[in-house]
């Protein structure tokens, strides 16, 4: 028997699409000889569908949706729809089979997660009940994503007479967590003896990302198929007296993984919202570098556009390194210095300004010029404005409100600046587009003289390992300095840590690529006096 893995990127709410997709992919796989199709979790409105699932007008549509779907589907091929579902006055995340015009089968999702990034307790309710239906002589059982990291649902479907499990899934990815799936696929095996087909969503959902990968696990454990992550695609497995096989497609390493997930984030956000491009402020500095190499990589050199706007501050290599950055990637690039408005702003303030030494402020004022003419040609010429901030940035507020923080969305929110430096490097083990200096060169953000990060910041390596440590892994900051971290530089980073909340909170949303980012992630009080003690 063979059964087609639809392996694609729906987008949220767009029902109608989503549906002529799933259509289009059923042709595909009755040409292919197949006699199952799988789609992801909640295929037919996108995930996570948030608050539209609180709307009963959602789900009659859904419902209506799914009927026009049913009568398009090819004869002779059943096909499990992931949908949200409005049944007894209750909202369900479900998974319905469809063969001929029939259903064979609805199965609502027990386990409802309500962590991390997750909320669905705040939307739908819990089913109960188990769902095994037969396609040519086999039976199949149904669990949805966040059922499988629990022994009950599997165990349920295999006592109601499931002879293989169809796990359907919209599991974001975060770095390691392929290996998490294969951990907790294996143990429902050895639990069950059942053979089991993961079938993963791809593509990039605001903060999100799906990174496909799906598989299927024989009854002895092994994993018998797995496919490309980051990919769309339609997928075969073969079931033989039971066992799968398929194609096999190794999993990327840890930069690898990471740059195409940002890739994906920039492609998806900027083309599901309907931007003409990206709009991206180079400063000849690693972060800007990396990200507009990444838009590039996603967009298509024609629809972004590098902006240089140097200050007085600005070295000579940053301008030519910025440049040649452009050149490589084939990007439109235009200079646009600041020097004229920064006097104009200092000339007009020197009345208020009077009797007080130069400061963060007139720093600032030069940050906030900059997102002033990103945001001017992102009116004009509809692109999106990209902001360069990395996650250690962020993390300690070494960033300006209104400033290199304005734009639509932060493509490095959650990489740290060591991470930065090795994709950075990665991007150009591929094709070398980054000038190797602007990956040398001690990090500046330019907007004094002589200055370096190092001057506010710890070294970054040391800033990074607190940092993950402290919001990651949700350590004290008395474990921490027990691991042998100097305890002042502990209080420093902590401190800038907890300062800057309200920050982050006015901060554009960015991609996920953590177990633990700003933003859905990690959710703090901005007026909050608590601090963790240190003994």
């Amino acid at each position: 028997m063979r059964i087609a893995l639809a392996q694609f990127n729906p987008v949220v709410g767009d029902l109608a699409g989503n549906a002529a997709r799933i259509a289009d992919l059923a042709d595909q796989a009755a040409v292919a000889g197949a006699a199952l199709l799988l789609t992801p979790e909640l295929a037919l409105c996108g995930y996570p569908p948030e608050d539209l699932a609180l709307r009963d007008d959602f789900y009659a549509e859904n419902a209506r949706v799914l009927a026009g779907l049913a009568r398009h589907l090819p004869q002779g091929l059943a096909v499990v729809v992931g949908h949200p579902l409005m049944a007894d006055g209750r909202r369900y995340n479900a998974a319905t089979v469809l063969r001929d015009g029939q259903t064979l089968g609805v199965y609502r999702k027990q386990q409802l997660p309500n962590y991390s990034v997750f909320d669905e307790v705040r939307t739908f309710s819990p089913g109960s009940a188990p769902c095994v239906f037969e396609v040519d002589g086999i039976r199949f059982g149904i669990n949805i994503c966040e059922d499988i990291w629990f022994p009950e649902p599997m165990a349920q479907a295999k006592a109601a007479g499931a002879e293989v499990m169809l796990v359907l899934n919209a599991s974001p990815f975060h770095v390691g967590k392929q290996t998490e799936r294969h951990a907790v696929a294996h143990a429902r095996v050895f639990e069950n003896g059942l053979p089991l087909i993961y079938l993963n969503m791809v593509g990039g959902q605001d903060e999100l990302i799906f990174d496909g990968g799906s598989f299927a696990v024989d009854a002895q454990g092994k994993i018998a198929a797995q496919c490309p992550a980051f990919e769309e695609g339609l997928h075969l497995v073969e079931l033989n007296d039971g066992v799968p096989k398929g194609e096999w497609h190794d999993w990327p390493g840890i930069e690898a993984s990471v740059y195409q997930a940002l890739v994906v984030g920039v492609r998806d956000y900027i083309g599901k919202n309907g931007f003409a491009g990206a709009l991206v402020g180079l400063s000849g500095g690693i972060d800007s570098a990396l990200t507009v190499a990444v838009a590039a990589d996603a967009l298509g050199p024609e629809r972004v556009h590098a902006v240089m706007m140097p200050s007085r501050y600005t070295a000579d290599i940053s301008l030519q390194d910025a440049e040649q950055l452009a050149k490589n990637l084939g990007i439109h690039y235009s200079v646009q210095p600041i020097k004229p408005m920064f006097d104009a702003f200092l000339a007009e303030l020197a009345g208020e300004f009077a009797g007080r030494a130069a400061d963060t402020t007139e720093e600032n004022i030069q940050a906030r010029i900059r997102g002033v003419l990103l945001m001017a040609l992102s009116n004009k010429f509809g692109k999106l404005v990209l902001t360069t901030g990395n996650k250690s940035e962020m993390a300690t507020g070494y960033a300006t409100l209104y400033g290199d923080m304005a734009g639509g969305y932060a493509v490095l929110k959650d990489i740290s600046k060591t991470l930065v430096w090795a994709l950075s490097r990665y991007r150009n083990s591929l094709s070398p587009v980054i000038p190797e200096r602007i990956i040398t060169r001690p990090p500046s953000a330019e907007l004094k003289p002589d200055q370096v990060d190092q001057d506010s910041l710890p070294p970054y390596d040391i800033l990074d390992a607190i940092m993950e440590r402290y919001v990651e892994l949700d350590r004290s900051p008395a474990e921490i300095v027990a691991e042998g971290f100097d305890e002042a530089t502990v209080r420093k980073v902590v401190r800038l840590i907890d300062f800057s909340e309200y920050k982050r909170r006015q901060a554009p949303p960015g991609i996920r690529v953590t177990r633990r980012g700003f933003g859905r992630d990690r959710r703090y009080p901005i007026t909050n006096k608590y601090r963790a003690p240190f003994r």
